[in-house]
């Protein structure tokens, strides 16, 4: 059975050849992430085939990946769900990899991203990471580049996240499990401190009930019982965090779910 250093060094269009001939799960693409985590990765590329090649490699890695194939889906996934790293191809229909960037920045999401492009022009690069980027990858690339590119990010996200996080006056101590708001502490439950934790995490974003099940929870179903019970969850947070504030923090978008705001 061939190894998975046969592929190590082929271009992305010879990976994707060479991926056609293998069965989708196939251990014989498996590479060296295991170094690491399993990490959720959103993939935006509109060229199927090398999608479904890189989705078929770094599932086999076993991490998670979700794929988009235009502009503005890949935009509505980074925004709606969590992941640890957002892998985008420049070229892309409707939004471009590089706006796509450029805009979830502006909305405080600093989730790692790697461009894909064939541009190598030193502009080129140089554009795409003044926009937002983390990384840089140039078409054709190895396969296993692109695997150590993903365990660098997200070594680096993980060795820099600060153990205490901070909203305009609320402030989220990590380790100690503390919580204060304008200098005042604020008693929380475990569930209640998860919660808010992960709300605090996303930086502003929207954050659904189905993201809250499966990421505090841990449920997958898109549609439980749990949905009476965050909401429950929701009300108390709220009232433990806003109550006699003026700015109230903890607010529901109706029909999408909740989110922080200083």
């Amino acid at each position: 059975m061939p190894h998975r250093s046969e592929f190590e060094n082929l271009s992305s269009d010879e990976f994707t050849r060479a991926a056609d001939t293998l069965p989708i799960g196939s251990t014989r693409l498996r590479g060296h992430s295991a170094e690491i985590n399993s990490v959720r990765i959103l993939l935006v590329e509109d060229e199927t085939k090398l999608a479904e090649s890189l989705k078929t490699g770094l599932e086999d890695d076993l991490h998670t990946v979700t794929v988009a194939s235009t502009g503005e889906e890949g935009f509505f996934l980074a925004q709606t769900q969590s992941f640890d790293i957002w892998v985008l191809d420049v070229m892309l229909p409707g939004r471009d990899g590089i706006e796509i960037l450029s805009n979830l920045r502006r909305l405080g999401d600093r989730t790692p991203g790697l461009l894909l492009t064939s541009r190598d022009s030193v502009e080129d690069r140089v554009h795409g990471l003044d926009s937002g980027a983390d990384d840089y990858l140039v078409k054709p690339f190895a396969f296993s580049e692109l695997q150590a590119r993903i365990r660098a990010l997200v070594r680096g996200r993980s060795s820099e996240a600060p153990s205490i996080l901070k909203l305009g006056d609320l402030e989220l101590d990590q380790f100690r499990h503390a919580v204060t708001r304008d200098g005042k502490s604020i008693d929380l439950t475990p569930r209640e401190f998860e919660v808010l934790e992960y709300l605090m995490l996303q930086q502003g974003q929207v954050v659904s009930r189905e993201m809250l099940g499966r990421e505090v929870w841990k449920e997958g179903a898109r549609h439980t019982p749990l949905d009476n019970v965050i909401d429950v969850h929701i009300a108390r947070l709220r009232r433990k965090l806003d109550d006699g504030c003026e700015r109230k923090m903890l607010q529901t978008v109706r029909g999408v779910g909740f989110v922080l705001r200083p």
